[in-house]
């Protein structure tokens, strides 16, 4: 990695700086800006080089190519969704699932390496976030910028790909869970989208899924709201927690509605795929050239491996010995042997930090890819060496020519 491709540049100005933020608000929907009185937006900006933006493009398409081709696989063969650590009502949900129509988001996030070269630590192929900074933040940051420009737009390319496949003037739901800010916050934007793409966006939350003549629907008042599409903000993880009335397990089945993204990511989703890739024949050379060496947490001891859930987010109870709290780590390494099913130990890898005008900071770059194509670019710095809900939105521009 050469200092030039891969760097922060100089604060904007105080001024500057709260014009972005009122304008992220106001035009963005990017209200979670306050985590206890520190900015979640670093007031600088992160600057790629062209040709590494473009190569972080190319891998993240070969990556959600090979995981689909994989997840069509993995849909013919329940015998192995069990090692994928997924529970028993989504096996059971999984086994009348047929491939999808396609509607496909993705991010996946590089992490640079000390001594150069990149890792993965998972696909973000289930759920994904980061919309509203990488498509309209950066945009608006980019203007302050000397030297560097926003690229991509991945919240509009998932609306015009969703107007594509059901015409304009469909009816889209956006799924998500209406009481959190920072999903409420995505599901406004991506329906802004969705209304400018030319089609009439419903957002709804967990408890109004219904179905009606094998259309998903929207339960809105007393009136049902059939959707010709639904951008499904929602982990898949979280399906079995729904109510009976929502059906929620013919997300799985091929219908009427169009799923983006389909139930069946989450296949995929799960830190355990790696654990079956020898029942495969997917082809998976870039997974294998990108993601640390993973394994059962029984077969795992030490300080170089890290321990995760194989279907927690945002970093949530990640095990790193020397990182994480002393008595959490030990917490964490407890439940992971005795359910060890639901768990994966990762081998551990050396990030690289970074300068900043904070200080060092360990940074990682998502790359998007909307229907196999790319869409843009998110990124995030923290202080550890993971990447957490305590790590900063940091807007990546690229260097320009």
């Amino acid at each position: 990695m050469k200092p030039d491709e891969f760097a922060c540049g100089p604060r904007l100005a105080p001024t500057a700086f709260e014009a972005v933020v009122r304008r992220s608000v106001s035009e963005s929907f990017k209200w979670n800006l306050d985590d206890g009185g520190q900015s979640r937006l670093c007031d600088f900006p992160l600057l790629v080089g062209r040709e590494l933006a473009d190569e972080f493009a190319c891998l993240a398409v070969a990556l959600d190519a090979e995981a689909r081709e994989a997840e069509l696989e993995l849909l013919e063969r329940p015998d192995l969704h069990a090692r994928l650590g997924l529970a028993g009502p989504l096996r059971r949900a999984l086994r009348d699932a047929s491939a999808a129509r396609d509607g496909r988001f993705a991010r996946f996030d590089f992490h640079p390496m000390v001594g150069g070269g990149f890792a993965i630590t998972e696909g973000n192929l289930d759920v994904a976030g980061g919309f509203n900074e990488s498509s309209g933040v950066a945009r608006i940051f980019a203007e302050h910028v000397v030297g560097g420009e926003a690229v991509g737009d991945p919240a509009a390319a998932v609306a015009t790909a969703i107007r594509a496949a059901v015409g304009p003037g469909a009816r889209v739901g956006c799924l998500h869970l209406t009481n959190f800010t920072d999903d409420h916050q995505v599901a406004r934007f991506v329906a802004r989208e969705l209304e400018r793409a030319g089609t009439v966006p419903v957002l709804f939350g967990p408890g109004q899924l219904r179905w009606e003549a094998g259309s998903a629907c929207a339960l809105v008042g007393a009136d049902l709201v059939p959707l010709s599409a639904v951008f499904r903000f929602l982990p898949a993880d979280w399906l079995p927690r729904l109510e009976r009335a929502s059906e929620w397990q013919r997300i799985f089945q091929a219908g009427s509605t169009l799923w983006v993204n389909p139930g069946s990511t989450i296949l995929t989703q799960s830190k355990r795929f790696p654990l079956v890739w020898s029942e495969l024949h997917a082809g998976l050379a870039t997974w294998k050239s990108l993601l640390p060496e993973t394994r059962s947490p029984l077969r795992a001891f030490g300080k170089h491996w890290v321990l995760k859930p194989a279907l927690a987010h945002e970093g949530y109870r990640v095990g790193m010995p020397g990182i994480t709290d002393e008595r959490d780590y030990l917490r964490i390494r407890l439940e992971s042997r005795l359910v060890a099913s639901r768990w994966v130990a990762q081998r551990r890898f050396h990030a690289a930090a970074i300068a900043t005008p904070d200080g060092p900071r360990f940074p990682c770059v998502g790359s998007y890819v909307v229907n196999g194509r790319p869409a843009g670019l998110y990124g995030r710095l923290a202080v550890k060496p993971v990447i957490d809900d305590k790590a900063q939105d940091v807007v990546v521009l690229v260097r320009e020519r």
